[in-house]
């Protein structure tokens, strides 16, 4: 006797056999195409956000309006700090931070920033899966400053690296619109 597989077409549906429940495949592609279509939905604002064109947005009764593009030209900086150190010394612990904030960043970036809590993960120089408590450190400094502004940031990350043992602080740059 060949027996066939559930999900087969020729196999009988779920309408005759109300007691059985559908099966996850199914479920699965549904949530991926109800997800693709929320990406879909809003990829015009995160094109926009991104430094694309500016779209209009629609308005409730479908015309579509003048759109204004708020804030100017800025650059995004994040970088990404470990707590653990890769000799087994003590992590770094949250007052450790914030020294370091108040002593290299402030000075460097007194107009402001922010600090976020994290939990990270990388692989380290050895191939070996590192999970570790993190800071994320966000910079926003107008895109025309990003010339003199690289020099401080990486001696930002060198400072970090030497002080705690680091193989490495993560950066991140990206071009963004800001309004203060």
């Amino acid at each position: 006797m060949t027996r066939s597989h559930p999900s087969h077409p020729s196999h009988a549906s779920h309408a005759s056999h109300p007691s059985r429940t559908p099966e996850r495949p199914r479920t699965r592609f549904g949530l991926a195409v109800v997800g693709g279509l929320l990406v879909l939905a809003g990829a015009p604002a995160a094109y926009a956000t991104l430094g694309g064109e500016p779209t209009a947005p629609e308005t409730a009764g479908g015309a579509v309006s003048a759109a204004t593009v708020r804030g100017k030209a800025y650059r995004e900086t994040r970088l990404l700090f470990g707590t653990e150190r890769p000799d087994g010394g003590p992590a770094v612990t949250d007052a450790q931070f914030r020294a370091f904030v108040d002593q290299e960043v402030t000075p460097r970036f007194p107009d402001g920033l922010t600090v976020q809590d994290g939990r990270g993960q990388w692989r380290d120089r050895n191939g070996t899966i590192e999970r570790e408590r993190s800071y994320e450190l966000v910079l926003l400094y107008p895109q025309s400053e990003t010339g003199a502004r690289d020099p401080l940031i990486e001696r930002v990350r060198e400072a970090y690296e030497r002080a705690y043992g680091q193989e490495s602080v993560g950066r991140v740059d990206l071009p963004v619109r800001a309004d203060f």
